[in-house]
């Protein structure tokens, strides 16, 4: 019987036995094979090249310059004319007119109303608030105390002023007299009396300014390199409710709508916009861009860059300095890493020799290749077209001028041809000697897992990026997926 089989019953225990010590110590191996598996992986990881893809994408070079210019512009600083308590007509970083009331001087202080901003005026303030916001710099914290001063005029203004004399003419000659002003005294002088008002009118047009900070004087030929520390800019808000005496500081007058902005320039800046006489400027306080003409200018033996407008003063009335920046990258394209361009080496076929397949559209050839016997053999092959040029034309004279077919050069993929290949006309004896060469520039496409060259036209470079042209015939799209380090990679090579 089975049973009393000696060599089955020693199979039994054996079967037993292999069965305790793996049922035992099956975790352990899964472990010990598990580790096994991650030091090799890591092994090969380590040993390996690593190929990063780069996603194509589309823009400028490079971020615009950004600088911090200092405004110089034709104004005065206007004194009060007797003293007073001052009521305030026109609005600050309003135009006026010449002859507008701009404020008046009373002996008692005006009973002050309850008054409250409306629509139109809360929603200037956010826009100012909004402005400041954006172009704040913790660096620059000086600035806040400028807009804190700027702030508190533009809601004294906006709460101040009602009826008539919220038009940013404020009052003119004409509308005294409608109001009832008193002119028996009025000749050309700069104020008259209404009631227990002296009115002071602006002398000429010109946009108003209720601060002043120094450099109302300054010009190109008088400014210096320390005018440019902004940490040591101050302005004094000159708008008040206490009274004022005879020659106070009561207001500041723009009277010209040209304007300069100047901004330091380093020696490398100064070499690449010599040659400028005009530049776009986009002010980052409100996103609005200007052009300007341009020169780069010398103060204190620094190079500054000199920009001349001649409108939009008014957006920037209360400012003395703004940070603008220079639109001088206008090319615009593809961007692509440096690291990702190569050069392959093509044959060049003239395009006289090519027929159209007309069920396909594909560009063949009729190629003539000698057999092993001797005998010629023709085949028609479709290579891979990388790079299509038009020839020149030349002109042919024969008494009367002939127009000339276009002619194009084809640059193919060389492993379809051989150097020394003829390739044939059909119907004529004319043939071609494979064997011109010309390179193009490029990059290895990998959206399906492997490498493929693709063509580029380069506009613009610097150090590590380069802009192509989106137009390429044969070329990159946008997103499109590229090696960043294509000294690593070979055509057709198998990334993933």
């Amino acid at each position: 019987m089975a049973g009393n089989n000696p060599v089955y019953r020693l199979g039994i225990r054996l079967s037993e036995s292999i069965r305790k010590v793996f049922g035992r110590n099956i975790a352990t191996i899964v472990f010990t094979l598990l580790l096994l598996y991650m030091a090799v992986s890591a092994v090969f990881y380590m040993t390996t090249s690593h190929i990063e893809s780069y996603e194509v994408i589309a823009g400028p070079l490079s971020m615009n310059e950004t600088y911090t210019g200092l405004v110089l512009r034709e104004e005065e600083v206007m004194k009060a004319e007797s003293q007073g308590y001052v009521n305030y007509y026109a609005r600050e970083g309003d135009k006026i007119n010449a002859n507008g009331a701009v404020y008046g001087l009373s002996s008692t202080k005006t009973p002050e109303a309850e008054n409250r901003l409306n629509r139109e005026d809360l929603a200037k303030i956010r826009d100012e608030m909004q402005s400041f916001s954006k172009s704040f710099t913790p660096g620059k914290f000086n600035s806040t105390y400028n807009f804190k001063y700027l702030l508190e005029g533009s809601i004294l203004q906006y709460a101040g002023v009602t009826g008539k004399t919220t038009t940013p003419t404020a009052f003119t000659v004409e509308d005294m007299k409608e109001e009832g002003f008193s002119m028996e005294n009025y000749t050309e002088e700069d104020s008259v009396t209404y009631g227990n008002q002296t009115i002071s009118k602006a002398q000429a047009d010109g946009i108003i300014i209720y601060a002043k900070d120094g450099y109302e004087s300054r010009t190109i030929d008088n400014i210096t390199a320390e005018d440019f520390d902004r940490n040591s800019y101050h302005k004094t808000d000159l708008k008040t409710k206490d009274p004022v005496n005879t020659g106070d500081d009561i207001y500041t007058i723009i009277t010209d709508e040209r304007w300069s902005l100047l901004i330091p320039l380093t020696d490398k800046q100064a070499v690449k916009l010599a040659d400028r006489t005009s530049i776009r400027v986009k002010f980052l306080k409100d996103d609005m861009t200007q052009t300007g003409d341009f020169e780069v200018v010398k103060i204190d033996g620094g190079k500054y860059g000199k920009i001349d407008f001649n409108k939009g003063l008014i957006r920037y009335a209360s400012d003395r300095f703004l940070d603008i920046e220079l639109v001088t990258n206008n090319v615009t394209g593809l961007k692509i890493p440096l690291t990702s361009i190569v050069t392959k080496e093509f044959f060049t076929l003239p395009s006289t020799f090519a027929t159209t397949n007309e069920e396909t559209g594909a560009v063949t050839f009729l190629v003539a290749r000698r057999t092993e016997d001797g005998k010629t053999e023709t085949e028609e092959i479709s290579p891979t077209i990388y790079a299509t040029f038009r020839n020149p034309k030349t002109k042919i004279t024969t008494g009367e001028e002939t127009p000339e077919a276009d002619t194009y050069t084809y640059y193919v993929d060389m492993s379809t041809l051989n150097a020394g290949d003829e390739i044939v006309k059909l119907d004529s004896k004319a043939k071609y000697v494979v064997g011109e060469k010309a390179a193009l520039e490029g990059v290895y496409c990998i959206n399906q897992g492997y490498a493929v060259f693709r063509r580029i036209e380069i506009l613009d470079q610097n150090e590590e990026y380069a802009i192509i042209s989106k137009n390429t015939a044969y070329g990159l799209i946008r997103y499109d997926h590229i090696v960043r380090n294509a000294d690593r990679v070979k055509e057709e090579d198998i990334l993933y």
